[in-house]
């Protein structure tokens, strides 16, 4: 029997009190953003929007619970614009939207610095169980950063991987560990990504618990996702808000893993999709495929940076409800 398991794919939108508190704290410049050396008042203040953001998780009733990465301004290339050996230069255009992030330059060796565990360790706090940690997967990082330092792409992105294993290494007990990969959609490796899927699996490797690979704003392209499946991961997530087809056919072309990963819900859009939509589009994945699933992740598509809070509330918990009643499968 399939088990319906709620949850998101992180990077949540900030409590409307802490948008205002933090940018009277911050500063509204583009270097007063994170970069790991924040004042007693900003981290207090991020603190307490944490803990506000793990109780909502838990109110709505999802079955996993992510830290909800509040601090990471630069989006999905935040591990790396911390980092003491990254200078962060001008502002890019964060994929195809209106969101913005710092370059991430590497000037020297990407040893690990535990920025994402002790978000991780502050969450587990207030979670008994069901902890759930988002991480960029290493193909999205390499391509949002720039290399000054390891000169050649296999080398950085090798680099890369080992620096985010190095980090899941020193996580807290986690069920789950997301890595979202969108630039294996919209900037497909030039090597079909046989060394993408390596890069995944030296991170899938030091985890301690199931890895989903979440992919979005689009489908993979043949080549991408047979060597994704190659990977030692648990799950592969496929985008059904943005291309459902393709979605089922790549899964039923070349296979898939026993658990799934379904982008039901759209991140970035303000329509709340109903508890009964997101079973219906459950149901319709498994009635198109011939795998018997021992896992279906039901989860947005994307981040959820981009939602009201109110909106992104509400997705919430219709996501909770879809996963607790029935669903025909």
């Amino acid at each position: 029997m399939t088990q319906v398991v709620a949850t998101t794919t992180g990077l949540y939108p900030l409590p409307d009190w802490a948008k205002d508190d933090l940018a009277e704290l911050k500063g509204h410049q583009r270097s007063d953003l994170i970069d790991g050396s924040e004042g007693e008042a900003v981290v207090s203040a991020y603190e307490t929007a944490r803990e506000e953001v793990v109780d909502v998780q838990q109110a709505a009733g999802l079955d996993r619970i992510v830290e909800g990465q509040l601090r990471w301004d630069d989006m999905i290339a935040h591990p790396l614009a911390v980092h003491d050996a990254v200078e962060t230069r001008g502002i890019v255009r964060y994929y195809d939207n209106n969101n913005f992030y710092r370059e991430p330059v590497v000037e020297g060796e990407l040893t690990p610095d535990g920025d994402v565990g002790a978000e991780l360790d502050a969450a587990a706090e207030f979670v008994d169980d069901g902890l759930q940690a988002v991480l960029p997967g290493p193909y999205s990082l390499a391509d949002l950063a720039t290399d000054d330092y390891y000169g050649d792409e296999d080398a950085f992105l090798n680099a890369i991987a080992d620096f985010l294993a190095a980090e899941t290494d020193a996580f807290p007990e986690v069920e789950t560990l997301f890595l979202l990969e969108p630039s294996l959609v919209t900037d497909s490796p030039a090597d079909g990504g046989e060394r993408a899927s390596e890069a995944i699996d030296t991170v899938a490797e030091a985890a301690d618990a199931d890895v989903v690979v979440q992919t979005y704003w689009g489908a993979l392209e043949e080549k991408v996702y047979a060597y994704l499946l190659d990977a030692g991961i648990d799950a592969v997530g496929y985008d059904l808000v943005s291309d459902h087809e393709q979605a089922i056919y790549n899964s039923n072309e070349y296979g898939t893993t026993d658990d799934v990963a379904l982008g039901l819900v759209d991140g970035q859009n303000t329509l709340v999709e109903t508890p009964a939509e997101i079973r219906e589009r459950i149901e319709w994945f498994l009635e198109q495929t011939t795998n018997d699933f021992e896992t279906v992740y039901a989860t947005p598509n994307t981040e959820l940076f981009y939602l009201p809070v109110n909106k992104f509330e509400a997705k919430l918990e219709s996501l909770a409800e879809a996963a607790t009643e029935e669903v025909n499968l």
